[in-house]
C-alpha cells in the first residue's frame, strides 16, 4: 500500500464517520417542589442534575433535565405549573416528587391521593404511556431537620408515613416504580453534612445518596 493510498483511506474513514448521524440524547422531565428544584443548593447539586451526570458517566446519555418545580408547591400548585409550561413530550423519562407541602399545610391525605393520582397519570402520559419510564420519589421527612426543632417530630413522621403510604398504593395501582429516600432523610443526625445551609432542605451530599438509590431504576432497564 502506497503512502498516498493509506492517506486516502484515512480521509475516507474520517469522512464516513463525519456523515454518521449523531444519536440524540434521551430526554428527562422532573416534576416536583423544593426538593426537585434544589432549594439552598447550587444548580449542579440538584438531584436531577446529579442523576443525569451520573448516568452520562455510565454511557447512558441523557440531555439536561427539564424541571418543573418550585419551592412551596403543593400537588395542585404543581398541576397549575405543569398547565402553564411548554412541554415537548413524549419524554424518555419522567420523575415525580410532591406532597411535603400538602402535609406541612395540614391538608387532608384523601385530597392528596386524588391530586397525586392525577399528577401521576399526567407523568405517565408525558412518557408516551411507558410506565416503565416513570418513577416516583418518596416524600422526605422534614421533621428530622434542625428546622423542626421544637415541633412534634413524631407527629410529622407519622403524617409523612401516611402520605407516603398513599403514594405507594397509587404507584402500585398504576404499576410505576416508587423509590424510597425517606429513610435517608431521617439519617441526618448521623450525617450532619446532609443538611443544607437553611437547616431544612437536603444538601448536595444527601442528594448524591438519593441518586445512588435512583440509579438502579435506569441501570436495570439497560440490562433487560
Amino acid at each position: 500500500m502506497t503512502k498516498h493510498t493509506y492517506t486516502g483511506l484515512i480521509i475516507l474513514f474520517l469522512s464516513l464517520n463525519a456523515c454518521q448521524p449523531e444519536i440524540p440524547k434521551k430526554t428527562y422531565l422532573a416534576l416536583g417542589d423544593s426538593y426537585t428544584i434544589g432549594e439552598s443548593v447550587a444548580v449542579s447539586e440538584r438531584w436531577p442534575i446529579q442523576l443525569v451526570n451520573a448516568l452520562n458517566k455510565k454511557n447512558i446519555d441523557l440531555d439536561s433535565p427539564q424541571i418543573i418545580a418550585k419551592t412551596g408547591w403543593t400537588t395542585d400548585e404543581l398541576q397549575a405549573g405543569i398547565d402553564a409550561s411548554i412541554l415537548n413530550f413524549p419524554y424518555d423519562y419522567v420523575s415525580l416528587l410532591i406532597g411535603v407541602n400538602n402535609q406541612y399545610r395540614g391538608r387532608n391525605v384523601e385530597d392528596f391521593k386524588e391530586e397525586f393520582h392525577a399528577l401521576l397519570l399526567n407523568a405517565i402520559s408525558f412518557s408516551g404511556n411507558r410506565r416503565d419510564r416513570v418513577f416516583v420519589v418518596s416524600i422526605p421527612d422534614w421533621g428530622a431537620m434542625p428546622f423542626a426543632q421544637g415541633r412534634d417530630r413524631e407527629q410529622i413522621a407519622t403524617e409523612i408515613d401516611n402520605y407516603n403510604q398513599a403514594l405507594y398504593e397509587i404507584c402500585a395501582i398504576e404499576e410505576v416504580e416508587a423509590i424510597d429516600v425517606t429513610l435517608l432523610s431521617r439519617q441526618v443526625d448521623e450525617h450532619p453534612q446532609w443538611i443544607a445551609s437553611d437547616g431544612l432542605h437536603p444538601s448536595g451530599e444527601q442528594y448524591a445518596r438519593w441518586v445512588e438509590e435512583i440509579l438502579p431504576f435506569f441501570l436495570n432497564q439497560v440490562h433487560e
